[in-house]
């Protein structure tokens, strides 16, 4: 019949189309149940001059270098002189005056441990979070986040020691995690305890501190409203579980609500809003795929457990955070910051966001800043110049510094 294709023909060109459609599908190379990221937007050096930038909310800022010479910087704490003392994940603590970085660490720092490339699968951050006690001017005491090492393995430890101007002195650990490893920030609180993020496995176990906020008094004890005390079967520093990899903590400058971020496997990005005692999921659901395709969970959603405020899909390896609250980047005044170490899985692709809330904390809308950068951003954080500072995570890192155009 005119204009019919014959049948013999019609199952032939099905088959050619369904063999096209199978070889469109890329077989892509896995390394210990990841795919091998693909390299063709490796990291560009930073430029020397400041960088101008056209912003969404009409504000056009200049990005300069504060420091550079940093060897994979992972955050940043500022001394009210606006020195700043900024963490390395080779396990070093630097400070910078004047935005030069003074090429001996600083002394007094405990030995960490720290291996593999970072980004990578299995790297090992040796110095992570940093940050001033809130009673820094009579006491000079500063603390951090480190891999510690053990006889047998190694563990999360938080340390303080006393700033002199040139090192930190007495320096002692004041908690120890039971089990868990890999990433960890910590915020003081503002009632002066010290919330402290854990990753690794254990998330659903009370009986470890790996993947939960923990909470406890600024000289390691336990504060005894802790959501778990006297609990049978529960270590009493855990606050919140349910959490995978979290590289961002922050406190909300009027409710005093700790809001913290984590890492999901393919996607599932989320920032939270901590309250005492709730589960976040992880690992039983999650917005993410697996990294091999499939989503992570049957029903991507949180059915059961305490969802996020915001999340990502795809990931954009969330990292630092900090809300803006002050007048010089005015059109940024109450929004979150939080850095990205790479989008959809791809190397090169590191970034700032900005995200926008409404008065009852719900989202409004993001803006993607220093893409074009490429760089792995790590922190960021407001500095006492109401400026905002973001650390990248580079072999050869620098302290960024965003400023208005006037």
């Amino acid at each position: 019949m005119k204009g019919r294709i014959p049948p013999s023909l019609a199952c032939l060109g099905a088959l050619l189309l369904s063999s096209i459609a199978v070889r469109a599908q890329q077989q892509v190379p896995f390394n210990g149940g990841i795919p091998l990221a693909p390299t063709g937007l490796e990291a560009r050096p930073l430029p020397d001059a400041p960088v101008i930038y056209d912003t969404a909310e009409g504000m056009h800022i200049r990005v300069s270098v504060a420091a550079r010479g940093l060897s994979f910087p992972f955050s940043v704490a500022f001394l009210p002189n606006l020195d700043m003392l900024v963490t390395e994940r080779t396990g070093n603590l630097r400070i910078v005056r004047d935005g030069v970085v003074d090429p001996d660490p600083v002394p007094g720092v405990p030995d960490s441990v720290y291996q593999g490339t970072s980004g990578l699968p299995g790297a090992v951050h040796g110095l992570m979070g940093i940050a001033l006690h809130p009673e820094f001017d009579g006491n000079q005491l500063v603390y951090f986040t480190y891999t510690k090492p053990l006889d047998e393995g190694r563990t999360v430890g938080l340390a303080r020691g006393r700033w002199d101007g040139q090192a930190l002195v007495g320096t002692e650990d004041v908690f120890v995690a039971l089990g868990g490893g890999g990433t960890s920030q910590l915020a003081f609180g503002s009632d002066g305890t010290i919330f402290m993020t854990m990753s690794g496995a254990g998330s659903q176990d009370p009986d470890t501190h790996g993947g939960k906020v923990l909470r406890i008094n600024d000289d390691g004890s336990v504060p005894a409203d802790n959501p778990f005390v006297g609990m049978d079967g529960y270590l009493p520093e855990i606050y919140s579980l349910g959490h995978r990899g979290s590289l961002g903590l922050a406190i909300h400058p009027s409710t005093g609500d700790v809001w913290q971020n984590e890492n999901g496997p393919n996607g599932g990005d989320e920032i939270n809003i901590i309250r005492p005692g709730l589960n976040y999921g992880w690992p039983i659901v999650s917005y993410g795929r697996t990294y091999q395709g499939p989503w992570h969970s049957e029903t991507p959603d949180h059915t059961g457990f305490e969802g996020p405020v915001v999340y990502w899909m795809p990931s954009i390896a969330v990292s630092g955070m900090a809300f803006y609250t002050g007048d010089r980047l005015s059109s940024w005044q109450g929004d979150v910051f939080v850095g990205g170490l790479r989008y959809g899985e791809i190397p090169g692709t590191g970034q700032l966001q900005r995200i926008l809330f409404n008065e009852n904390m719900e989202e409004l809308r993001r803006e993607v800043l220093l893409a074009d950068l490429r760089q792995r951003i790590r922190d960021v954080r407001m500095g006492p110049d109401e400026l905002l500072y973001v650390v990248t995570d580079e072999a050869d890192g620098a302290v960024l510094r965003i400023e208005p155009v006037e």
